[in-house]
């Protein structure tokens, strides 16, 4: 989809805001993570100040925010509360620039981005189902579309649907029953690609599974889509399925996608850091009497532990400001970013844990929570082994 209008220059949103709005959100994660609900409240803040639209078209009257941009966004509001940038991220991932050229047509963009900037409609990608698993390994949807004649008829079951009752907009992966698909006779093969449905169509049903060791709040529910009726124009970016062996997709969708998750898990080891640094000052043990943050065990071991993250954050910055200058070797490399960003965040937040002891695992305190959220930074697409296949095969053809 090419927008109308030329991309403005993006000024980064304040600091100061953005530290507000994460102190904000920090104030309640902890209730949100205990009942697995999420906190929609934070979306209206972040719809009050101007942050759910960045990276909309400057027609549509958003900013055309690129990735460092949204690296730096996504980063601070994840030290208050991940499962908020986490929903966050994926309405910024669907209007992204790489993602706005893969087969939106122009009335059905127009309705999204204006409702994102003008009422902070979310939107997200429903791909993973439950016979299937993730589609980046591989596979056809078991989800189908059938052509009614003037529409589209969309059937099937899609599971870890992040933000699942807060979307307004659900991008769904499915392919065409050929049976009746007006792109061709009744023998051709399936087409593959998204379908744009609104959230509240008539058929929908959100199936509250989600009961996760970590990221609760994200309430990544089953839904369930029985003969949703959809517009004509809905089906998005359709392919035979044929045409998928041959499919390149853009390297710098799959960088904003590794680097907008990599900052995510970065900032909650961030703030599992901050905690820890808070608590070794509070400590003061009565045989010491003086707080632990005195003693160099403890310094040596905070020290490598801001080191750690300190080095991630580096990587994470130049590599969303090399795909924003249009290096493809940026771009090519944000996957063993993600993969290496993500496990360091995990080792940072796990060092902390063990230096401390029964408190790191205490519900009362928040390195406990954060410990949990920072794991599942090893679910996301790419995972750590297709990560390294890939690269040790491409080393390896050299």
């Amino acid at each position: 989809m090419s927008s109308p209008g030329a991309s403005a220059s993006v000024v980064p949103p304040r600091q100061d805001l953005l530290a507000d709005l994460a102190a904000e959100f920090a104030t309640t994660a902890a209730e949100h993570d205990r009942t697995g609900t999420f906190p929609a409240a934070n979306l209206v803040r972040l719809h009050e100040a101007g942050l759910v639209g960045l990276t909309v078209p400057v027609a549509y009257g958003g900013e055309d925010a690129d990735l460092s941009t949204v690296v730096d966004v996504l980063g601070t509001i994840a030290r208050g509360d991940p499962a908020t940038a986490l929903v966050l991220a994926m309405t910024y991932l669907a209007h992204a620039r790489p993602s706005r050229s893969a087969g939106w047509p122009e009335p059905a963009y127009a309705r999204i981005a204006r409702a994102t900037v003008e009422e902070g409609a979310m939107v997200n990608h429903l791909r993973v189902e439950p016979d299937l698993g993730t589609p980046a390994r591989g596979g056809l949807p078991a989800t189908t579309a059938r052509w009614t004649g003037d529409g589209w008829e969309l059937t099937g079951h899609k599971i870890y649907s992040t933000g699942a009752p807060v979307l307004r907009w659900m991008l769904v992966w499915a392919a065409t029953d050929p049976a009746a698909d007006p792109a061709g006779p009744a023998s051709a093969e399936p087409r593959v690609g998204n379908f744009l449905v609104p959230a509240d169509a008539a058929g929908i049903e959100i199936v509250r599974t989600w009961d996760h060791l970590g990221m609760r709040a994200t309430e990544s529910h089953d839904v369930v889509f029985d003969r949703v009726r959809l517009s004509a124009d809905a089906g998005l970016g359709l392919r035979p399925v044929s045409a998928l062996r041959d499919l390149t997709i853009d390297p710098s969708i799959v960088a904003w996608g590794g680097l907008a998750i990599s900052t995510i898990y970065l900032g909650v080891a961030e703030a599992a850091r901050d905690w820890l640094v808070g608590f070794l000052h509070e400590r003061v043990p009565s045989n010491l009497g003086k707080p632990l943050a005195s003693l160099p065990r403890f310094q040596a071991a905070v020290g490598e532990i801001d080191v750690t993250l300190t080095t991630a954050r580096v990587l994470v910055e130049t590599t969303a400001n090399g795909v924003d200058a249009g290096d493809a070797a940026a771009a090519a490399r944000a996957n063993a970013v993600k993969s290496t960003v993500t496990n360091a965040a995990i080792r940072a937040v796990g060092a902390a844990v063990a230096l401390i002891g029964n408190p790191g695992l205490t519900r009362a305190n928040p390195l406990e929570r954060h410990y949990r959220n920072v794991l599942c930074g090893r679910v996301h697409t790419p995972q750590d082994d297709a990560v390294h296949a890939a690269a040790g095969a491409a080393l390896l053809a050299r």
